[in-house]
């Protein structure tokens, strides 16, 4: 019984082991990380996102879990390629150092903390310098690379270089031992433990003068610097981000350690952070020195083992409003509201100044406060105060405005008993285009509701009228073309530009002609026709004129027309140019196919024939094939024509897409014409006759190579092609496909010849009659359609009307009877 309870404990530790996949420190050891699965990784990268730590705190947290440090590098690799890194990154930097030679790179410092990492939570409004501690531009990263100053003290794991020269020359480079002494060759050791660096280069110059005599006759010189230096450990405690003991370099300051640790959280205070040393507060630190004046007296520098404590806030308050800096700001005891203000950079330019609203929690309730301009200085400040500057209105004291036709409009600054008259004069007066009759003044009434006045703007001008003008008043002088259509005239016909231009007063025909670019080549300079809207007339039943029509002929030069030296055009004068009836464009058309001069031909004749077009192209090649000759016009069909249009189209096409292949023809071609059908032997035969076509514009004549198939569609068992012969029928070609299927609807059957041509079966007594097969036609077999069988309503329908039938039929018959 008790192995079989063993068995199950460690069945149970399995299955918890194996669903957490997070190898223990133990098992890590034992594994390598090349055996680590990508969940595993995966694991391990959450349990860092979670403490927050970077990609760069792998190495601490690897030996924490128990990972040698030359697996390290492979389980970075590990995690980059599995695209995690980027897990690993936050938005508060977690600044680390690592030793690197002469100093410290701030990028890669490490540090212990006591305890787990813990996340930073944003406050809701921005605390008055936590943006030092959120800003990846400022490091606070002391300078390594200035000299050593003088007040550094020594301690152990400092390195210093001691330069001899002169009649003697030696170098040498020593570190402090954990006893604080430095061992010179041939000397011994010297204490320099807790010396500056200016008190350890007078010891070392003194032992040195003991085995280098030239040091005391001034012939050998000593040089004391410091190497790298040593590291310090440091302990933030108190309301910190991430309290816990940081490895610092030796030469950081207090504003360095407060930020590798994330600054004050939310409840830790800006101006009181003391530096406890050996027991007692050496220092105390207040970031708004540095905030507002840029004093960092109080930034000392660390030693080994301080403690930065970072004390509680015990006043804030919140300024909001038209201030620089809107913030929550903390307040030591005795700092007033001016004293906010100041940190705030002051009032905007926008700012009510004359009262500042506050709100403030009492022992049981909240209260308001107003706090007036001269009591800033001297009012006291409460945590939790929140105060609102103001803006000041959007209004103006003395403004009024002018607009409209006048010179300069705009806003003028209103002054003691100023007119309208004054107004106007100082916006430079009214344009000529000005309306005088009439203007309006937009007033706003005592309750600043809108209210209109109206004058006359020429007696205003003149004197007759005096208005005057109250704050606010905005001015409208009105323009006569703003109060009426604009006037345009138009143009069209064979003119270059043809358009609406804009009317303007004594414009004449000739005028417009050369605004709109002059003639065409085709237009007639005869019977120029110019019509003309109705105006004032009174109406009359009986009077049906709807417009004004004048003809003129112009001369090629638009000198003035002679027979209308008075005419002028009025707005909205319509004028339209025609084309010459003696003026007449190349008409052409196309042949192509099996001619010896295929191409485009241009008509010489309005009756000139296919059998004319066929002459000029020289004739037919051997191969071609006239019986399947086709013929493309031009047409305008409707929307109720469009459906036979396209099929006659798919028709052309499928029937000549083999002989049609050196004639691209292009889809918009194709789109507005329909297929002529051409008989070419008749008209070889009898030129000019019936079947000789005369042509037209756009035809296009396609005579295609000698066919040899025949096409079958529709309801045959197999459609396909078929080689023609003569001896064949229609019934052999149906056959041939495998024979009609039971849909066929045999007597509808159809032939389209290569020409276009169509005939249909005919019924002959009671046999069908089939067109004859020619090479190249389509064969279509139509179908009989879907039989729709009858419902049982129909059915029982017919039955009663039969009945009722059959019923009067045998009354009739009694009848007669």
């Amino acid at each position: 019984m008790k192995n079989i309870l063993l068995a199950y404990m460690f069945l149970c530790v399995g299955i918890c082991a194996a669903r957490a996949q997070v190898p223990t420190p133990a098992q890590i050891q034992q594994i390598k990380v090349d055996d680590l699965t990508d969940e595993q990784i995966r694991q391990i990268v959450e349990e860092m996102k979670a403490n927050k730590l970077s990609i760069n705190q792998l190495d601490g947290f690897a030996v924490q879990k128990g990972i040698p440090s030359s697996g390290v590098l492979k389980l970075k690799a590990r995690i980059r390629s599995l695209n995690l890194e980027k897990e690993l990154q936050y938005d508060v930097p977690i600044p680390e150092y690592q030793e690197t030679g002469r100093g410290i790179n701030m990028e890669n410092m490490t540090y212990e903390s006591a305890g787990h990492i813990q996340p930073v939570t944003p406050t809701k409004k921005q605390i008055f310098g936590s943006e030092l501690f959120s800003n990846k531009n400022l490091t606070f990263e002391p300078n390594l690379r200035i000299p050593t100053p003088s007040n550094y003290r020594l301690a152990a794991g400092d390195e210093i270089l001691i330069d001899v020269y002169g009649y003697s020359e030696v170098q040498h480079k020593l570190q402090v031992s954990p006893e604080g002494n430095i061992r010179i060759p041939y000397l011994g050791p010297i204490y320099v433990n807790g010396l500056t660096m200016e008190e350890a280069r007078i010891r070392i110059t003194k032992q040195l003068s003991t085995i280098y005599g030239g040091i005391k006759s001034n012939n050998t010189f000593v040089q004391v610097s410091l190497g790298t230096i040593r590291s310090i450990k440091v302990l933030l405690i108190g309301e910190v981000v991430r309290p816990g003991t940081y490895t610092l370099p030796s030469l950081a300051s207090v504003a360095n350690a407060l930020y590798v640790s994330g600054g004050p959280d939310d409840n830790g205070s800006f101006r009181d952070i003391e530096v406890v040393r050996g027991g007692s507060v050496v220092a105390r630190f207040d970031l708004y020195d540095f905030l507002t004046r840029g004093d960092l007296s109080n930034n000392i520098i660390l030693q080994d083992q301080d403690i930065v404590k970072v004390n509680p806030y015990k006043t804030r308050v919140t300024l909001e409003g038209q201030v620089k800096r809107p913030a929550i700001f903390e307040a030591k005891e005795g700092e007033t509201l001016q004293t906010i203000l100041d940190f705030a950079g002051g009032f905007t330019d926008l700012a009510f100044r004359d009262i500042i609203r506050a709100s403030r929690i009492n022992s049981k309730q909240r209260e308001i406060i107003t706090v007036e301009k001269s009591q800033t200085s001297q009012f006291p400040l409460h945590s939790g105060d929140r105060f609102f500057v103001d803006a000041i209105l959007d209004r103006f004291t003395n403004r009024v405005t002018i607009s409209g036709a006048v010179f300069h409009p705009g806003d003028y600054a209103l002054e003691k008993n100023m007119t309208v008259s004054d107004l106007i004069k100082k916006a430079d007066g009214v344009m000529e285009i000005a309306s005088l009759s009439r203007g309006i003044i937009r007033r706003m009434k005592e309750d600043y509701t809108p209210s209109i006045l109206n004058f006359n703007v020429l007696d205003v001008l003149s004197g007759k009228q005096l208005v005057e003008l109250r704050r606010e008043d905005s001015v409208v002088i009105y323009s006569k073309l703003d109060l009426q259509e604009p006037y345009k005239v138009k143009i069209s016909g064979m003119v270059n530009n043809a358009g609406y231009f804009e009317f303007a007063d004594s414009m004449r025909l000739e005028d417009l002609i050369l605004m709109a670019g002059g003639f065409k080549d085709a237009a007639s300079m005869k019977r120029i026709e110019i019509s003309r809207r109705i105006r004032g007339k009174s109406y009359s039943a009986q009077d049906t004129l709807l417009s004004i029509v004048e003809q003129f002929d112009v001369q090629n030069d638009l000198r003035s027309i002679p027979n209308a030296a008075d005419y002028f055009l009025q707005p909205f004068d319509e004028i339209v140019i025609r084309k010459s009836p003696t003026y007449i464009e190349q008409v052409n058309v196309t042949i192509d196919g099996e001619v010896v001069y295929p191409g485009n031909y241009t008509i010489n004749t309005t009756k000139e024939r296919i059998s004319d077009l066929l002459r000029r192209a020289g004739g037919f090649k051997a191969e071609a094939y006239p019986q399947g000759a086709v013929m493309l016009r031009k047409t305008y069909v409707n929307a109720s024509d469009s459906a036979l249009l396209t099929y006659k189209l798919d028709v052309f096409t499928s029937k000549q897409k083999d002989s049609l292949n050196p004639l691209k023809l292009e889809s918009d071609m194709l789109r507005n014409t329909q297929i002529v059908n051409i008989d070419l032997n008749e008209i070889i035969k009898n030129p000019r006759s019936k079947y000789d076509l005369i042509l037209e514009e756009g035809d296009i004549v396609k005579i295609p190579k000698k066919l040899e198939t025949v096409q079958l569609f529709g309801e045959v068992y197999f459609p396909k092609k078929i080689r023609h012969e003569s001896k064949m029928n229609f019934r052999d070609y149906i056959r041939q496909a495998g024979g009609f299927t039971s849909d066929a609807r045999r007597r509808r059957s159809y032939i389209v010849y290569a020409n276009g041509d169509v005939k249909s079966t005919r019924k002959t007594l009671f046999f069908n009659s089939y067109p004859k097969v020619k090479p190249g036609a389509e064969i279509y077999i139509p179908s009989i359609g879907e039989r729709k069988g009858l419902n049982t309503q129909e059915v029982l329908g017919l039955t009663t009307g039969m009945a009722s039938l059959a019923l009067i039929v045998v009354t009739i018959l009694n009848l007669n009877k």
